[in-house]
């Protein structure tokens, strides 16, 4: 009578179930991820380089550096 109480666990399309399940949640969790990072690192990050090269005088670097001493070829 005990045994006739229990249902017989689910063998077959386990695996399948299963995975299924994780590869939609892994796809879900990366997709949130990639959005995060575009959003949260990139777009900063590329406005901060053209918010830096908009008033950027590569001569004007180069002449306060060479009066620095920092290069040593040029005098």
């Amino acid at each position: 009578m005990a045994s006739s109480a229990l249902t017989k666990p689910q063998m077959r399309g386990l695996l399948v179930r299963c995975l299924r399940f994780r590869i939609v949640r892994a796809f879900i969790v990366s997709l949130g991820v990639a959005a995060l990072c575009k959003f949260a690192v990139a777009q900063p990050r590329k406005k901060a380089y053209a918010n830096f090269y908009r008033n950027y005088d590569s001569m004007k670097d180069c002449e306060e550096m060479r009066k620095a001493g920092i290069f040593q070829s040029a005098k």
